[in-house]
């Protein structure tokens, strides 16, 4: 049985910067494109950022692209998630996930496995 545990959100300032974790256990980690997604209150689910099975290719949207920056340590079944210049727009909870696919590709349909989310709230 596959488990995602995030952890790492909080409340934090505008230009403050904030560092999200995932831990995996349960199933072959390292095989697998994992990423990050976020949902605000009355919005879908969107994608953030993925990375491939290696840790060798990163994908982002837009708006996070020089921002954020998604890692892996596979030795330690790890996915990090490093947010930097954080704007009240960034408030949302964010959610680990397992990526079926192509990572560069992912969407919430594409995603085998989440985790319970954790929530970054960003203040004025």
């Amino acid at each position: 049985q596959v488990q995602l545990v995030e952890s790492g959100g909080g409340l934090v300032q505008a230009g403050d910067s904030l560092r999200l974790s995932c831990a995996a256990s349960g199933r072959t980690f390292s095989t697998y494109a994992m990423g990050w997604f976020r949902q605000a209150p009355g919005k879908e689910r969107d994608f953030v950022a993925t990375i491939n099975w290696s840790g060798g290719d990163t994908y982002y949207a837009d708006s996070m692209k020089g921002r954020f920056t998604i890692s892996r340590d596979n030795a330690k079944n790890i996915v990090n998630l490093q947010m930097r210049s954080l704007n009240p727009d960034d408030t949302a909870m964010y959610y680990c996930a397992i990526v079926s696919g192509r990572p560069e590709w992912a969407t919430p349909s594409t995603v085998l496995y989440w985790g319970q989310g954790t929530q970054v709230t960003v203040a004025f």
